[in-house]
């Protein structure tokens, strides 16, 4: 018996679920205070792009602490409208080679769960072989769940591929650009991509900014490439580099020309700490 809608299901047919991780801690697990939260961060959010993005990157650290940077990028997703949101996010806990993606089912969320669109994870899965089966990869992963409380709010309809991306390696950033334009060209269906990243981690604020404003710079050229090497060089630039990669490329093999860094901020703009950050960037491509 389903106890949502009372029918009956088949043995072999319930759904895929992949259960919140961090609802409660990171962010309310209260449908209204959650609600509350996300549309006090946008209704802070001063004028994005009157253009739809063909893609977006997100911070995700706690709701707190980057939800005010996160809430530029969803602002500018209103405008996109899109049937299907691919989100590619790095994996914290799982060290992998390759692409982990979640091919089916639902993912929980405080405010009703987000279909995955099968279609589309079984089109980019069998256009590309950097895709691996490690399930494992996303069950504690926050990087994805933290964009899904902006994404059930303001996209409830909307259907998810969720990625998260091993050992962020140029050969598997940009095997899984080209994978993600193929796939959505096939497709033929109005897809968002969604990097999710945050940037420096832990240092001083003044060296923060410095070390953010190289990704900054790149993203807002659309320089996927000139970003890769400067990851290769200095890997603290970013905990995602990989997946802004990816997506940015994706992005401009899809007909993107133009990106603009929506905002920047760093932890210690909520805890009033500076003296070691973590920097958030919300950026559109369009």
């Amino acid at each position: 018996m389903d106890g949502t809608t009372g029918r009956e299901v088949p043995l072999g047919s319930m759904p895929h679920v992949r259960r919140a991780a961090v609802a409660g801690s990171w962010y309310p697990d209260d449908p209204a205070r959650l609600v509350s939260e996300v549309r006090a961060h946008l209704a802070n959010v001063d004028e994005v792009p009157d253009a739809m993005p063909r893609a977006l990157v997100a911070p995700h650290a706690g709701l707190m602490y980057s939800g005010p940077v996160a809430a530029y990028a969803y602002s500018a997703a209103q405008r996109a409208r899109p049937a299907t949101v691919v989100l590619v996010g790095p994996s914290h806990f799982i060290p992998f080679e390759g692409v982990s993606i979640w091919p089916d089912g639902n993912w929980e969320t405080p405010l009703g769960p987000l279909e995955v669109d099968e279609d589309l994870a079984s089109l980019i899965t069998s256009v590309s072989d950097i895709i691996v089966d490690m399930p494992a990869a996303h069950g504690r992963e926050h990087s994805l769940e933290m964009q899904l409380p902006f994404l059930a709010h303001l996209l409830p309809d909307v259907a998810i591929v969720p990625m998260v991306m091993g050992h962020q390696t140029k050969a598997t950033s940009f095997a899984l650009s080209g994978a993600l334009a193929r796939a959505v060209r096939e497709s033929g269906k109005e897809v968002l991509l969604i990097a999710s990243s945050d940037l420096s981690h832990y240092e001083d604020a003044v060296i923060a900014a410095r070390l953010d404003g190289v990704v900054l710079e790149h993203v807002g050229a659309m320089e996927a490439h000139g970003l890769m090497r400067a990851l290769e060089h200095e890997p603290r630039h970013a905990c995602g580099g990989g997946p802004m990669v990816a997506v940015l490329d994706a992005a401009a093999q899809l007909g993107a020309s133009k990106a603009q860094v929506l905002r920047y901020a760093d932890s210690g703009d909520v805890s009033g700490d500076k003296s070691a950050v973590v920097g958030y960037m919300a950026a559109a491509i369009w």
